[in-house]
């Protein structure tokens, strides 16, 4: 070879090698360019998970005032009590069964324990403490929202002896009501009513189920054997409400005159998320997509939450694990949990105001009502839906839902939740808080047999409706309690033999609680509950 040939290919290699080197050279800057955009990502992420907005005092106000209705609300041998007009009562309730069921809430104005409600109400305290309890923790709550859950959840494992039998009420209604006394004057043995193999009730042994499940999650890290005990009770009902199906409202007709059941499949799909959530185990997940999500999920069908119909708020959790990711689930289970996303986000578009599918079912002072009994209830539980489903889409840095042509932000969906609560707590025509404590103005005559008897007052069963019938205020104030509410026209007549209006439920207080703890201040939501 000559030495010019030689010469050339040396050339040649060289220019080759510095070539070589320099798309590497561009490719480690190419490289550490998306490394600086990932990091840039995850602090933004990051800041955002832990640099919440400031707290709004009048919804950590209201939500210390809401916690209180919890301990009106105690049967048992109270501990630590913050309500100085509430004593011990219930103690002898189970004590015909060989079971202690002294403990649990009563479930209104009277002094029944319905186990449907109450089970709902330790779910939704469980949900609010899972996704908010930091904002609790900030404005010193989350104790009083935990000690309530436990009272709750030690009666719900009370009342299942075994494997296949739940006591789902304590009281005969009938008789209960032919009284109007102080709880710390019930006398004599009351009786308590169960659902077993022969004659089951589906929705009440899923919803309880749901309750352990949700609540085990709450105590995972605070009392591991307790948590344990409610995943063990929450697994064992679940599989006697499946394969034991049938509504309690049919195998105890009595039922249907106070907590009547519309259908058992959406607290199968509830129960089944919930302990999917608790425990991991696949084949819950499994059970609300393949093997019975085309057949109780009612997709595509928008319903309203509440102490009857999970559907709603199972499709917002389902949407959780879709948004954020769930470990291990097939390509067939994540396709159904868009199905429970899409429908999830057509209830968020039917509470937006001036969305295309905007619900009409609305005061004409822009709160959502739908039922004239308990009218507050879907409102509570329509605002914290659309919280939730906000903060998902804020700790996820999804900026837009669109639906319909139009888009919505995560800030459109707070904003109603706002709406809402804001008129709940006074800003309404009649200028009046619903909740009972806040504010200026608030209801002074609430159907609640313990608020309506002076304590030292020695009244027996039927002489109390003295106090029933008196036009004097509440001797006693049910703090916390939030009343059924206004008429369709926004108006409220503030009278204790309105029962229509204004009689509190307790679970009225976890919902008020769960929306005012997403509200006291912006934040992002964990991506799991383990």
């Amino acid at each position: 070879m000559e030495a010019k040939e030689v010469e050339d290919t040396k050339s040649n290699f060289r220019w080759c090698w510095l070539l070589l080197v320099s798309v590497i050279a561009i490719l480690v800057i190419v490289a550490g360019v998306l490394a600086i955009i990932e990091d840039f990502k995850d602090s933004k992420k990051n800041s955002a998970s832990h640099h919440p907005g400031p707290i709004v005092k009048k919804y950590a106000d209201a939500l210390e005032i809401a916690l209180q209705f919890f301990d009106v609300q105690k049967s048992g041998k109270l501990v630590n009590n913050r309500i100085v007009w509430r004593g011990d009562s219930g103690l002898l309730d189970g004590i015909e069964m060989n079971l202690d069921l002294s403990k649990g809430m009563y479930d209104a104005g009277d002094l029944m324990k319905f186990g449907f409600p109450m089970a709902f109400t330790a779910t939704m305290l469980s949900l609010a403490i899972l996704e908010y309890g930091e904002n609790m923790k900030t404005v010193k709550q989350l104790g009083h929202a935990r000690d309530s859950l436990k009272w709750i959840t030690i009666f719900l494992i009370d009342t299942h002896p075994s494997e296949n039998v739940l006591y789902i009420q304590v009281g005969d209604p009938e008789l209960d009501h032919q009284c109007w006394e102080r709880p710390e004057a019930i006398r004599g043995i009351r009786p308590s009513t169960q659902v077993n193999t022969s004659f089951p009730g589906t929705e009440v042994a899923a919803e309880t189920a749901a309750a352990m499940a949700s609540a085990s999650l709450v105590f995972k890290n605070i009392n591991s054997s307790y948590s344990n005990l409610l995943l063990e009770h929450a697994q064992q009902l679940f599989s006697f409400a499946d394969a034991y199906r049938g509504s309690y409202s049919v195998s105890i007709p009595q039922v249907q005159n106070y907590y009547n059941s519309t259908g058992y499949e959406d607290e199968l799909l509830w129960a089944a998320t919930w302990l999917y959530h608790a425990s991991k185990d696949l084949s819950y997940l499994k059970y609300v997509t393949e093997l019975n999500g085309q057949q109780f999920a009612n997709w595509g069908n928008p319903t309203w939450f509440s102490w009857d119909d999970k559907h709603a708020g199972t499709r917002v959790l389902l949407s959780r694990l879709n948004i954020f990711g769930a470990k291990g689930m097939s390509s067939e289970e994540n396709l159904d949990l868009q199905m429970y996303r899409k429908t999830s986000e057509a209830i968020m578009c039917e509470l937006l105001p001036d969305s295309p599918t905007a619900t009409s079912s609305r005061t004409n002072g822009g709160l959502v009502w739908v039922s004239k009994w308990n009218c507050l209830q879907h409102a509570m539980a329509s605002a914290f839906l659309a919280v939730l489903f906000s903060d998902y889409m804020v700790t996820a840095q999804i900026s837009t839902l669109y639906y319909h042509g139009k888009s919505y932000s995560p800030a459109d969906l707070r904003d109603f939740a706002i709406s809402q609560a804001d008129y709940i707590l006074g800003n309404n025509p009649m200028k009046m808080s619903y909740l009972v404590g806040y504010g200026s103005k608030y209801p002074q005559n609430v159907h609640h047999w313990g608020a309506s008897i002076p304590v030292d007052a020695n009244t027996t069963c039927k002489d109390g409706f003295t106090w029933l019938n008196s036009i004097n205020p509440n001797p006693n104030v049910a703090v916390g309690a939030v009343v059924g509410g206004h008429f369709l026209n926004e108006t409220y007549i503030d009278s204790r033999n309105n029962r229509m209006q204004a009689e509190p439920t307790t679970y009225n207080s976890a919902l008020v609680v769960s929306l005012l703890s997403s509200l006291v201040r912006s934040s992002s939501v964990v991506d799991s509950f383990t």
